[in-house]
């Protein structure tokens, strides 16, 4: 029998009941291998059918949402309000894919039709349209039990396009992880769909990870998590014979920047903002605004007054297991033995032995930050922040012509203040995937203009987006028929557009039938 493991208690630490097993070899190539096996099936299924499947996960998880929270909350600590809103989050998500695969404009459905007398040459008629890439291997997030794991985005999304799923369970949530893959199972069964349209694995080891992305049948990943976790499986992909993608959502900074109009001017409500969006979830959001910039002055000094005090005051909290919290520890104290950094203030009367974080603010000359690169790039996930005095504005374009991709920055600033740090902001627009003005990084809207993604370390493919609308794009690939009977093609595509779908045909886009 493979290795056991178990569960713990977030706040407690306290073994929960019950056991999981790693996966063997064995159990990984079955689960492929299955999954391969339903891939043709499934992606002939019609669009109402897997609208509906979708439709009855969310359901699922909406009937027995209370033992759902009650669950993830002894694992990951969470609480409320937080885990019921990310519960519906989840829910809404399955809910978007279904109403997108009933609108049908997903497919880009694209129409060139012939013409025989062309010269010199006739043209052929071609069509084209976005086509499943196969079975995926999606690695659920810590952090987000519901909305970004087994019934979160990657998977709903790969699932309404007609990819089957195997989820690698998360180690620190097995229990919900067992709860929702029993929900979207019933699911499948309810919906008449084939064995091997969704599996799920449990494994703590690198190897079960390893072996998943390795696997010949395999044809994307999607993962959420730590740079280093989302590097080692990118490389294993790109060893095999024949390499496939990894859609890594990975570390990220998510720098502020504080501009001097609206420093002066409401620096209080910023440093409040701030500080709740630093600490929301004790900081373990991947869009947690881990480093400030703003010119040095009075007004920064206010600033850092008014959000110390906010930190200071903030209460300890559980996260979401050991490993986390260790890596955090470790993370502070690398940058606490920088000499030139300060510690502008820090809660108190957290329990390590509970796991318990504490939230700190750290402040530093700018020139700090290059001379220190090596740490002060890295990531600390947690409620941690570092305030980086600028001598002059143009310090601020040095920081980001220089930063590493990340998934967002954030510029307060007045209209005065935007139009005269134009080059900052264009800047940043080569450095990031989503640009927030005078808000916050957390708490994403998810709908579909969203990206989320960024630039490498940020993510492993800047052009595609983890959460929304067009998640789903990380999970086809476009076919093109050409002169191709009209009885062979896929409804998107015949003439009579008998779905009434948005196409475009000879580059204009339209509804109407073709001929």
């Amino acid at each position: 029998m493979s290795p056991a493991f178990q569960s713990h208690n977030a706040r407690t630490g306290e073994i929960l009941p019950g056991e999981f097993h790693e996966a063997t070899l064995q159990q990984v190539d079955a689960a492929l291998r299955a999954a391969a096996a339903a891939f043709r099936p499934f992606r002939s299924t019609s669009v109402e059918t897997r609208a509906l499947f979708l439709e009855r996960i969310a359901a699922g998880a909406e009937a027995v949402a209370e033992e759902l929270i009650e669950l993830a909350d002894q694992e990951t600590g969470l609480g409320r309000p937080r885990l019921p809103g990310e519960l519906v989050r989840a829910c809404n998500g399955a809910r978007m894919f279904a109403a997108m695969l009933r609108e049908g404009s997903w497919v880009d459905a694209r129409i060139d039709t012939a013409i025989p007398d062309r010269k010199p040459a006739p043209k052929p008629d071609i069509r084209l349209m976005h086509r499943p890439v196969g079975p995926v291997v999606v690695f659920g997030a810590s952090n987000f039990p519901f909305a970004i794991s087994v019934i979160g985005s990657d998977t709903v999304a790969a699932l309404a396009v007609g990819c089957p799923v195997v989820v690698k369970a998360h180690p620190a949530h097995p229990h919900t992880c067992e709860r929702l893959a029993s929900i979207v199972k019933a699911a499948a069964r309810e919906s008449g769909l084939p064995d091997g349209v969704f599996c799920m694995v449990h494994g703590r080891s690198h190897e079960v990870g390893s072996a998943l992305v390795a696997h010949p049948a395999a044809e994307a990943v999607a993962f959420t998590g730590s740079l280093r976790g989302g590097r080692a499986l990118f490389d294993v992909a790109a060893k095999r014979e024949r390499p496939i993608p990894v859609y890594a959502e990975m570390g990220s900074l998510n720098p502020v920047f504080l501009l001097p109009g609206a420093l002066s001017s409401r620096a209080e409500q910023i440093a409040e903002g701030f500080v709740a969006s630093l600490t929301l979830g004790t900081g373990q959001f991947c869009t947690n605004p881990a480093m400030v910039l703003a010119q040095g002055g009075a007004d920064l000094d206010f600033f850092l007054n008014e959000a110390g005090r906010r930190v200071a005051a903030v209460a300890p909290a559980s996260m979401l297991h050991r490993g986390i919290h260790q890596a955090y520890e470790q993370g502070i104290h690398r940058i606490q033995a920088l000499e030139e950094v300060l510690v502008t203030a820090k809660a108190s009367g957290a329990d390590p032995s509970r796991g318990q974080a504490s939230a700190i603010l750290f402040e530093a000359d700018s020139e700090i930050y290059f001379k220190h690169q090596d740490v002060l790039r890295e990531e600390v996930f947690g409620p941690s922040s570092v305030v980086l005095r600028c001598p002059e504005p143009a310090e601020m374009v040095r920081f980001a012509e220089s930063m590493d991709g990340s998934l967002s920055a954030t510029v307060h600033g007045t209209p005065a203040d935007l139009e005269e740090y134009r080059e900052l902001i264009d800047v940043l627009q080569t450095k990031v995937g989503r640009l927030v003005i005078n808000g916050y990084p957390t708490g994403l809207e998810v709908c579909p203009s969203l990206h989320h993604g960024g630039p490498y370390p940020a993510a492993t493919h800047s052009h595609f987006t983890s959460i929304g609308l067009g998640a789903y794009l990380r999970f086809v690939r476009p076919f093109c028929f050409q002169d191709v009977p009209e009885s062979m093609l896929p409804e998107e595509l015949q003439n009579s557009n008998p779905r009434g779908i948005w196409r475009m045909v000879n580059g204009v886009r339209t509804q109407a039938t073709v001929g």
